[in-house]
């Protein structure tokens, strides 16, 4: 069985190969961080018109990589949604055109399934029940799963997702984007205790998390200071460092009290907050402490790729979980049962 998958929910065009479930032929992603980083952020006309330049192109390239035809793919897997409209309507497009073409199955992926299903990339053992964590610049979702494709929400957030959080605090703090690896980076040589952060929205009775006041925080706290600062960056660093602790300490502790309750086996991190140096080391060392396995992907896999998406498309083929060709993308797309 060979599996191409598509992925073009944001500003990232990838494409990949996957063969039997587990052996990547080709993984390509075309990145569009230099066309958006001059606006602060993605803006959606121009990822969707740089995803039609570059996406035929792409899939080209992964047949050659893969040494595969178009005629030997055996089904399209391709991210329906949630994600920018534009942006998701490529490929679709063009997942629904080589799944007519061919005469081969079209599998739709819910773009946190692919996030999920990237834990399995590198990682075929992984003990179940489990509590998934996946956080991203547009969500910040806790799931439980019972088993492997099975997931039940346990919380989300109410307002602003962790890594639009770190995006804002990098812009705030003078930086461009994107900004979740730039708050990481000043923050490794930064001192959190100079400038301690509440961590937000903390209880014990929910699950849910709430990122828009500590950005709010940051602002109000240190905007005037950070203008007159004339270049501090141990100053700047700690701030960093302070306000990227109250994040990731959000996200821990709503992570490890939801598996203490639900009495999970394991703790699965994903999504492109999930190569965050910081969170990735406190989920492990907290895992470690309530005596819990962790799955979490090697950082390339975290942040948007096809891989993830072909990975999730192989359940989908197995049980002929199949779209037919009124597919339509859908920005905002629910995903638990």
């Amino acid at each position: 069985m060979i599996i191409l998958g598509i992925e073009t929910s944001c500003d990232e065009t990838a494409v990949a190969v996957l063969e039997d479930g587990h052996i990547i032929r080709a993984d390509l992603i075309s990145s569009q961080i230099d066309l958006h980083k001059k606006y602060g952020g993605v803006v959606p006309e121009l990822a969707s018109r740089r995803h039609i330049e570059v996406v035929d192109p792409l899939i080209q390239e992964a047949l050659i990589q893969s040494g595969c035809t178009l005629r030997e793919i055996d089904a399209i897997a391709v991210t329906v949604g949630p994600g920018l409209i534009g942006a998701l309507m490529v490929g679709v497009s063009i997942a629904k055109s080589l799944s007519y073409a061919l005469g081969i199955p079209l599998l739709p992926i819910h773009h946190l399934e692919g996030h999920i299903s990237a834990a399995f990339i590198e990682h075929k053992d992984v003990d179940f029940p489990s509590v998934a964590l996946i956080v991203s610049g547009g969500h910040t979702n806790l799931y439980f799963m019972e088993k492997k494709g099975n997931y039940r929400l346990l919380g989300q957030t109410i307002d602003d997702a962790a890594g639009e959080a770190l995006d804002k605090g990098a812009r705030l703090l003078g930086y461009g984007y994107p900004g979740g690896p730039i708050i990481d980076r000043l923050a490794r040589k930064g001192n959190p205790e100079r400038f301690p952060f509440l961590v937000p929205y903390r209880s014990t009775k929910h699950y849910n998390f709430s990122f828009s006041g500590i950005k709010t925080a940051l602002s109000q706290r240190f905007s005037g200071r950070i203008e007159k600062s004339e270049g501090d960056l141990s100053l700047i660093q700690d701030i960093a460092a302070g306000y990227q602790d109250a994040v990731v300490g959000s996200l821990v502790e709503k992570t490890i009290s939801a598996v203490e309750k639900e009495k999970a086996n394991n703790i699965i991190l994903g999504g492109g907050v999930a190569a965050n140096s910081l969170l990735r080391r406190r989920i492990k060392e907290e895992a470690g402490r309530v005596g819990v396995a962790t799955t979490i992907p090697s950082p390339s896999y975290c942040t948007d790729n096809a891989v993830m998406i072909a990975k999730a498309g192989v359940s989908h083929y197995k049980r002929k979980d199949f779209a037919s060709m009124n597919l339509s993308p859908m920005a905002n797309f629910e995903f638990y049962i």
